[in-house]
């Protein structure tokens, strides 16, 4: 495995190291415009004034910034005028390639199998990577997974696989790259090292309020993604209560915009829109999200989790040549046969992890019942997660510890009848304080109407973009 560092050092001799290293990336024509003389306040007046960047200008501006030499207001006001005046497609691509080459870029060449990635945007029981990374590998192709942790409503992947004893997510570059050719799947907490420039512009925008702007959320997903080194990509672009886009125009553009930005880089990108604004499946939290994985891995599970992980791994089979139809890369077939559980139970035990182990549970549980006979008819995504993380299973800071056994448990979802006194759902705790804390956001998420109530389910896959 090799991996590229973009000098950033503050010395004489940064700005040749800087032009060597994208040299790959615009040739000569490029050099000469990073020669030019640039300064933040005009560029950050162009794009006030909604004026296009040069690639001179993005190039200068993120490379100074990722070594410090744009100061963070001065980044922080370009991030808001990009927010209002937004960045053309050509723009974005540059925006995008200047911040993967702020940092290192991950050579998968010689892996055997043609690599493919997913990337969710978050949602409220999204456990889909767990069973989908061996389930692709278990169909031929290398899904090299790397992951991040939970804030506010919406899980981690890599909290969830840290409740199994064992599972470390921290892999040397040659143990990543051992792994995904042994076994061709790996999920691994990503390099500080991959995209630095859009980890620091991330901490700004934070507290600047600028997250909401679809070019810097289309950039800082795909910049990461591009450097992780993957030849193909399938984006899950989350739309509804629990998501981050609530809207499906606005989900529709950043889908639109990251396929983009992949195209332009030489990644193969597709993007399905999913609605999220019911959990994906019954368990929401962290040990409980691992152990509905495990179902869908033996061939069972809730059959929404089943159908979304069916359909992404076929987007990526396809995306690297292979047939999801033919018996050798049938997702479906992989899944019933348990050819995917044993690629699952390989990845684990590959980094560390026990998948014999119990996992944890909860010290306290708690039941929620419906006050009235019925149809459920809502089971709202986002008040379901809120509750979650009230109970234990999510974190309010980046750094907070996380309660694995924490969560909540779905007994009824859109559609299903229910008899007064019977259970909703089920909360899991390690504090009994924190039902009082959950009890009545949760209770609030459920909707009942009477028995001959109209329900339509909502679609889970509402688009498909590239």
């Amino acid at each position: 495995m090799r991996w590229w560092r973009h000098d950033t050092e503050q010395s004489g001799h940064a700005a040749h190291r800087w032009n060597s290293a994208f040299s790959h990336l615009w040739g000569d024509t490029g050099r000469e415009k990073m020669s030019e003389h640039f300064d933040a306040v005009s560029i950050i007046a162009d794009k006030r004034d909604g004026r296009a960047l040069s690639d001179g200008q993005i190039d200068w501006v993120i490379s100074n910034f990722a070594r410090g030499e744009v100061a963070d207001e001065q980044m922080a006001a370009l991030a808001m005028a990009v927010l209002l005046n937004g960045l053309n497609a050509a723009e974005l691509s540059r925006w995008t390639q200047a911040m993967v080459g702020s940092g290192e870029r991950l050579d998968l060449a010689s892996v055997s199998r043609p690599t493919v990635d997913k990337h969710s945007t978050g949602g409220v029981g999204d456990k889909i990577t767990l069973p989908l990374t061996p389930l692709v590998a278990a169909c031929g192709a290398a899904v090299p997974q790397l992951s991040g942790r939970g804030l506010g409503h919406t899980g981690g992947t890599l909290d969830k696989l840290e409740s199994i004893p064992g599972w470390s997510p921290h892999l040397s570059p040659e143990a990543f790259l051992a792994q995904l050719e042994q076994i061709g799947a790996v999920v691994a907490a990503a390099s500080g090292d991959l995209a630095p420039a859009d980890r620091k512009l991330y901490a700004l925008r934070d507290v600047t309020g600028t997250v909401e702007s679809i070019p810097l959320i289309a950039s800082s997903i795909m910049s990461k993604k591009i450097a992780e080194g993957t030849g193909a990509l399938v984006l899950d672009v989350k739309v509804g209560s629990g998501a981050f886009m609530r809207d499906l125009a606005q989900a529709r553009e950043l889908a639109q915009a990251m396929v983009r930005i992949g195209k332009d880089a030489g990644v193969a990108t597709v993007a399905l829109l999913t609605g999220m604004d019911v959990p994906l499946g019954r368990a929401v939290g962290n040990a409980v999200e691992v152990a509905e994985a495990v179902q869908v891995l033996r061939g069972g599970g809730p059959a929404d989790v089943r159908e979304l992980v069916i359909a992404l791994a076929e987007e990526m089979l396809r995306l690297v040549g292979r047939d999801p139809e033919s018996p050798e890369s049938s997702p479906r077939e992989a899944l019933d046969s348990g050819r995917a559980h044993a690629a699952w139970r390989g990845m684990v035990q590959a980094q560390g992890g026990d998948p014999d182990a119990p996992l944890p549970e909860a010290a306290h549980r708690e039941v929620l019942v419906a006050p009235r006979s019925g149809r459920v008819v809502a089971a709202d995504a986002r008040g379901v997660g809120v509750a979650a993380w009230r109970l234990g299973a999510g974190r309010e800071r980046q750094g907070d510890p996380v309660s694995f056994g924490a969560g909540v448990l779905l007994a009824k979802r859109p559609g299903d009848l229910v008899e007064a006194g019977e259970p909703l759902a089920t909360m899991l705790a390690d504090d009994r304080e924190r039902f009082g804390w959950a009890r009545d956001v949760l209770a609030n998420s459920f909707a009942i109407a009477d028995h001959e109530a109209a329900f339509t389910a909502p679609a889970l896959i509402l688009d498909r973009v590239g």
